[in-house]
């Protein structure tokens, strides 16, 4: 049997862990992970289809906690008990990782990835050039593109139940405003900015309201769409009240590159960061 087909026997009768073949397949995946060979969700091609989940790899790293052990771990004066090691070999990897920010083993950080103190969990992403900031989270199996900012505070939510289910996906150029919340399964386009205090999930109300008429959307923000936090009214049998939604108030500029582009996008349309 291949290691996919020997973890999900083992997740469908968790009393194979005790065979050393199916521990040693669940080992192998995360480690594979570990070092990007593996992700949990792949891309599609240039222009065809959509992003395509692998369940199996998200119920390897759900066994990857039924045969670890609790162990304590000592980082200089820090102290850790926990089941699943640190990252290491992070130098060879150009990945700054800045005291006391954590990234877990079974985690992938391309080169030139910077995690402030904040914290990337088991099977996530962080594409090249991407900043974590100051106490910014990557929940589990979270997958963000290259170049992305998450800045101070912006809670990245973690899906890995059940191991099925599409878990949050950023793309490349994302600009995350501070104190963002981007949980259950959403996916941010390309070069989106996304304002301060924004709370994306699968049932908000995502709309765009840059043209004449309002055109609602759900679980995805489309590419470089400018997103600020809004307020819509909606009757309840005790009166009506503001239900908060997210506001689609215009498109990043074409005419000016990544870097400058994000500057005339808060400039423009005001987005606090």
């Amino acid at each position: 049997m291949d290691d996919r087909a020997l973890i999900e026997a083992a997740f469908a009768d968790r009393s194979k862990l005790k065979d050393p073949a199916h521990a040693a397949a669940v080992e192998r995946t995360v480690g594979l992970l570990d070092r990007g060979e593996l992700r949990v969700a792949s891309p599609p091609a240039p222009g065809e289809g959509e992003w395509v989940t692998h369940a199996w790899v998200k119920q390897a790293i759900l066994l990857y906690f039924a045969v670890r052990g609790m162990e304590t771990l000592s980082v200089g004066p820090f102290e850790f008990h926990d089941k699943i090691p640190l990252k290491k070999d992070l130098a060879r990897q150009n990945v700054r990782v800045v005291p006391p920010g954590v990234v877990r083993y079974g985690a992938f950080c391309e080169p030139g990835v910077i995690v402030m103190p904040g914290y990337v969990n088991i099977g996530a992403r962080v594409g090249a050039g991407s900043m974590v900031d100051t106490w910014a989270t990557v929940g589990s199996c979270a997958q963000i593109g290259k170049d992305v900012h998450l800045a101070g505070g912006v809670g990245i939510g973690g899906v890995l139940e059940p191991p099925g289910a599409r878990p949050v996906i950023v793309e490349d150029g994302v600009f995350v405003g501070s104190r963002a919340v981007i949980v259950e399964g959403m996916h941010v386009g390309k070069e989106a900015v996304i304002g301060a205090g924004v709370v994306l999930t699968s049932s908000t109300a995502i709309l765009d309201v840059s043209g004449p008429e309002v055109v609602e959307h759900r679980g995805r923000v489309p590419e470089r769409s400018v997103v600020i936090p809004g307020i819509r009214s909606k009757k309840f049998p005790a009166g009506e009240f503001g239900v908060p939604c997210a506001l689609i108030i215009g498109k990043r500029s074409e005419s000016t590159d990544k870097k400058v582009s994000l500057n005339d996008a808060l400039r423009d349309f005001a987005v606090p960061v």
